[in-house]
């Protein structure tokens, strides 16, 4: 702890008093007050003592040595590399908090520093300033009269950007597994902020990655056949692991991610698993929660909109104890929506989400957590292909039953452990356990004449269990050697899967002739599947163990060398009745090597070499089970801050390459091999923040070329499905920040996504779309009001495919109106 006494009573001593703290704290070494994050300061208490106040700065790591100065009565600490993020605003206010005190006020400004300005009714104050890990307090003693007119007390906080109301977040996680600055990062890295979410209304995860470059695609419940694509890469939401949520992955991804405690969402680009293990080449989608505030904090709104659309939502949060070391979060949501579809089954969801946090010391902080859905959703498998296109129908045409439904219960309980065994070593330690209950009950395609538009469809029924634990250990260390400064982290991660397919029973004997452009829907009643011999059950069994060690080290303010290595081992087995001989047992090392040059405070000039596998499943003709799809990537760009910190751009060049991609035999056909590969390379910028006050922005475009290199079955030269050359996003808001219209607000932005192949045959294409959105709102300071409008020219389009001629063809959302209210207490 270091303390700081500045005992200014009276101008006769004031020249005295400035030579000491230009001696203790301005002379300073810059490496010693210096820090490369910015330091958030979360929360402020004001204490009257005996002798005037206590000031308490609360933080996430300790604060830097303040720079001093005296204007009149009032003191000034200048701290740099600080951030204001409080619950309550942008700004602390406190007026006479006692007598010889007039006004304590924190503030967010530019230029990454907090001024602390503590100003007395007739002299400046005494204060001692004491600096800890997390908390910084300023003791404030009344000082004797000078004679001269009072000024006001001012605690003036500066960073980046002020966080509370911003499209730009300047730290990201998900690159590093540190929290590390973006601009720092030598890898793509996009963060879809709160603020986004909340002026767009979203609720599905795939609206917030509109926002992002190159993520094309639509994300539902397993079986909807919906999938989403990274840079031209469609990933597999099941076994892929795309999605993320406080870092840990989502295997079996059977149900709807919430986004009702979702408080920002990370993608990283290109092959990640290096820190995450077995993954998709396009890149990963973290969803970062919500966590329990210092200070009392409760919000109720709800959604209204096209198509019955009823979402409430609860966001409660603050102290349980008077010191504040135990605080709690509570998210509640409920969804009813009709949809668009001609479904007679509509989408339902409660969620509830409570976290509770305790800070044991100032130095180790424990986290428990639940999230619980419960949902039931049409099961859509979407039209199938006809020709060089799709078939033409109306958007609310249903290929199957109109009461085809899933249903999905999701429990996740787990806990966060952090300590810090110093300033510079902090250990962290989370499990998470995943309980998923799935059921589905559809008519299946098997056949398409797309001639006559005849379908025949048999009933099913399926249920599935997943059991998945999951165990992340590492720590994180600062030191150096020399000049060099590095951030060392070296981790463990274990995974424990369990998959039960309880059955699959299908009513062969009861097919279904369907006509799309005449569909007669009930002409069969659902049969009773009970009696039904189950199919052989697709039960499998993962265990993952991986190990990593990865080094950030600043050779100077301008370069910064990022080293990683992982070595993952995945051991799978599979029922015997399903798949005979195809256990396995795979090893990799995943690598990674990033660069960052500076050439200015606020330019970085990156690259990144980074390789990613995931297992294959199935084995060729002679038996052998078949290695792990491995991919490669590189990438080169550019990202900077400017205007003043509020804005944000990264521009990217990548080139992956995924090989051993499994295809045919040409020997044997009956048999498949590893010598498949496939390219994506293209270039993305993204951008996001703040033009002017009450302006904001965040856009991006993306050009990528996808395509099959090697194949025995596909023609070489095919471009991926689902994969645009072109893409491109823009949302625009602007905010009154004075007179009798502060508080209003309008927004407008697009999105574009080229033409798509919908299968690797390219066998037809699903045509591009332009779809506009626009929103009004109204912000007070504890209530505000909205309607959001998407897709305003009410614009036909195919948002997702899935590599299939039958079915996977998905429609996007026509226009829909969305009118929200929500009140802070």
């Amino acid at each position: 702890m270091t303390i700081i006494t500045v005992s200014l009573f009276c101008p006769s001593i004031l020249a005295q008093e400035s030579n000491i703290i230009e001696r203790k704290i301005i002379n300073k070494p810059l490496a010693e007050i210096a820090q490369t994050n910015i330091i958030e300061i979360t929360n402020i208490e004001v204490t009257p003592t005996e002798e005037g106040i206590n000031l308490l700065l609360q933080t996430n790591e300790e604060l830097s040595a303040p720079e001093i100065s005296i204007i009149e009565n009032a003191l000034i600490a200048n701290i740099p590399n600080a951030l204001l993020k409080l619950s309550t605003g942008k700004e602390f206010l406190v007026s006479n908090p006692v007598e010889g005190i007039a006004l304590v006020n924190v503030v967010n400004l530019p230029d990454n520093r907090v001024r602390v300005t503590i100003t007395g009714t007739n002299a400046p104050p005494l204060v001692d300033i004491q600096t800890n890990s997390l908390e910084t307090i300023l003791t404030a003693k009344l000082g004797t009269s000078t004679g001269e007119t009072g000024q006001s007390i001012e605690i003036i906080a500066t960073g980046e950007a002020p966080q509370e109301n911003n499209y730009f977040v300047p730290n990201a996680s998900t690159a590093t597994r540190t929290d590390t600055a973006i601009l720092d990062t030598p890898q793509s890295i996009q963060v879809v902020p709160q603020e986004v979410l909340r002026d767009q209304q979203v609720i599905r995860v795939d609206e917030a990655l509109r926002n992002v470059s190159n993520v094309i695609g639509r994300l539902s419940p397993f079986g909807a056949s919906t999938s989403l694509t990274i840079r031209g890469f469609t990933s597999d939401n099941f076994t892929g692991g795309a999605i993320l949520r406080d870092g840990f992955r989502v295997n079996d991804n059977l149900g709807t991610q919430e986004t009702a405690n979702v408080e920002r969402v990370e993608v990283l680009k290109g092959p990640s698993s290096v820190l995450y293990g077995q993954n998709d080449p396009g890149g990963i989608i973290n969803l970062v929660t919500k966590r329990p505030l210092f200070e009392p904090f409760y919000e109720v709104g709800v959604q209204i909109g096209s198509y019955t659309l009823f979402r409430p939502t609860i966001d409660i949060s603050g102290p349980l104890t008077e010191d504040k070391s135990l605080r709690y979060r509570l998210n509640l949501a409920y969804l009813n929506d009709a949809g668009f579809r001609d479904f007679t089954v509509d989408t339902q969801r409660l969620f509830v989400g409570p976290v509770l946090t305790w800070d044991i010391s100032d130095k180790t902080s424990f986290t428990v957590l639940l999230e619980y859905t419960d949902e039931e959703n049409p099961f859509d498998l979407g039209i199938p292909a006809r020709g060089k296109g799709v078939f033409d129908v109306p958007l609310n045409r249903v290929v199957g039953e109109l009461d085809d439904s899933l249903k999905n219960t999701s429990i996740t309980v787990g806990y966060d452990f952090k300590h810090q065994f110093n300033d510079d070593w902090t250990f962290n330690h989370g499990f998470r356990y995943v309980n998923q209950d799935y059921n589905v009950f559809p008519l299946l395609p098997f056949g398409v004449d797309e001639k006559t538009g005849d379908i025949t469809l048999f009933f099913a029924d399926r249920s599935y269990r997943s059991d998945d634990y999951s165990i992340q250990t590492n720590v994180v260390g600062k030191f150096n050697t020399g000049s060099v400064k590095h951030t060392l982290l070296g981790g463990l991660d274990l995974n424990f899967n369990r998959f039960d397919e309880q059955y699959t029973r299908l009513a062969f004997n009861t097919p279904v002739l369907f006509n799309i452009f005449d569909p007669v829907y009930g002409a069969i009643p659902r049969p009773d599947l009970s009696s039904v011999q189950p199919l052989a059950p697709f039960d499998t069994q993962y265990d993952r163990y991986g190990v990593f060690l990865q080094d950030q080290v600043n050779f100077s303010d301008k370069f910064i060398l990022v080293g990683s290595i992982r070595y993952d081992v995945v051991d799978f087995r599979i029922n015997q009745d399903y798949a005979a001989n195809a256990d396995r047992n795979d090893s990799k090392w995943s690598p990674r090597v990033g660069f960052i040059y500076k050439p200015v405070e606020m330019v970085s000039i990156y690259g990144n070499y980074s390789q990613s596998f995931k297992p294959n499943f199935g084995s060729d003709s002679q038996g052998n089970a078949f290695e792990p799809e491995t991919a490669e990537g590189f990438e080169v760009g550019v990202k900077a801050e400017f205007l003043q910190g509020k804005m944000f751009t990264t521009i990217a060049y990548f080139d992956i390459t995924k090989q051993n991609v499994i295809t045919g035999d040409p020997i044997n056909p009956l048999f498949s091999v590893l010598s498949g590969e496939q390219r994506s390379q293209g270039f993305e910028f993204d951008i996001a923040g703040e033009i002017l006050p009450g302006w904001k922005i965040i856009a991006n475009y993306a050009y990528t070329d996808a395509r099959v290199t090697k194949d025995n079955t596909i023609p070489v030269g095919n471009r991926l499905f689902n994969a645009p050359y072109n893409s491109a996003g823009l949302w625009t808001t602007y905010e009154f920040q004075e007179g009798d219209v502060k508080g209003l607000g309008f927004g407008l932005g697009f999105n574009y996504v080229g033409d798509r192949y919908g299968d690797l045959a390219n066998s037809y294409k699903v045509g591009d779309y332009f779809v506009t959105n626009m929103a009004v709102f109204y912000n007070q300071e504890d209530w505000r009001i909205a309607l959001n409008i998407n897709n305003l020219f009410d614009t036909n389009y195919i948002s997702s495919t899935f590599n299939s001629r039958n079915y996977g063809n998905a429609f996007g959302q026509p226009l829909t109106v969305i009118g929200s209210v929500s009140i802070k207490f």
